[in-house]
């Protein structure tokens, strides 16, 4: 869409960030996509959860954070955009608080709805050494700012048997619109940052983002596999434009500028009322 098109959406966008990462005023998660999506007339919030707290412990957060939004903008509901296990959280907040009437639609970028058979092969090692590992990831996390660091549930909330027990408990809103998109590389090295996670899940489970692969992260109305129209396609990191720069300036099928994709999500949540 033309980047100077203003657009009627009608509520707030509440964009939800993934894990490993928190919302920080000079270092944003999401590089230029917010700029992008103000700059065409949405009014964007974050929702300051964890990095690396439960679901349940980050829901809890999030639902007191869209009852702010709402009271500071009077708006009825929100859009909420989430990437990787901020999925997980916002679709855990909804549930667990019955807060379909206040979010209008869930969008979420390679979140792991149905876990990771990756996951799944490293947690075979001895739960004492999943454990330690959770322990010394948490250690590092309240030091960045964490109050509540659990990576031990988040490991084995993203294995295939934890998304399974998670969807059982936690369902879907009827009044609230769930969409997933799925972005991937077009090889393990396609990205500098992200080519041996992506080398091992590519081995074990198939083509993915460096992360997760399509069939992990499908739910709602699944809306196909997103790439770019570069040689390298897109990564977890180029999802949530951690580069701040177009893959290609080339034009043509596909993605070369991730928040255009963004700017595309919000004008069709415009068009269909939200």
């Amino acid at each position: 869409m033309d980047s100077k098109q203003t657009i009627d959406l009608k509520y707030p966008i509440l964009m939800v960030h993934g894990m490993g990462f928190r919302d920080r005023k000079h270092l944003n998660y999401w590089g230029r996509i917010p700029g992008a999506l103000q700059q065409i007339g949405c009014k964007i919030f974050y929702g300051n959860q964890d990095s690396n707290a439960s679901v349940e412990t980050n829901a809890y957060h999030l639902a007191m954070r869209i009852n702010e939004v709402l009271s500071e903008t009077g708006a009825a509901r929100v859009n909420v955009i989430a990437h990787s296990k901020g999925g997980l959280d916002i679709r855990c907040a909804i549930a667990k608080y019955d807060l379909g009437a206040k979010v209008a639609s869930v969008t979420t970028i390679n979140t792991p709805h149905n876990g990771s058979l990756t996951v799944d092969k490293l947690l075979k090692f001895p739960d004492f050494v999943v454990r330690i590992a959770g322990s010394l990831t948490d250690i590092v996390f309240r030091v960045l700012g964490d109050k509540k660091p659990d990576s031990y549930s988040i490991f084995k909330l993203l294995s295939t048997k934890g998304a399974r027990e998670f969807n059982e408990k936690y369902k879907d809103s009827p009044d609230t619109y769930y969409q997933s998109f799925a972005f991937r590389m077009k090889s393990p090295f396609g990205d500098m940052f992200m080519w041996f996670p992506s080398l091992v899940v590519w081995i074990l489970d198939g083509p993915n983002d460096g992360l997760l692969t399509p069939d992990s992260v499908k739910w709602g109305n699944f809306r196909g596999e997103i790439l770019s129209n570069s040689r390298r396609g897109i990564s977890h990191c180029d999802e949530v434009d951690m580069r701040r720069l177009p893959f290609t300036r080339k034009k043509g099928e596909g993605v070369s500028n991730i928040p255009d994709f963004y700017c595309n999500v919000a004008k069709e949540l415009s068009s269909m009322g939200y």
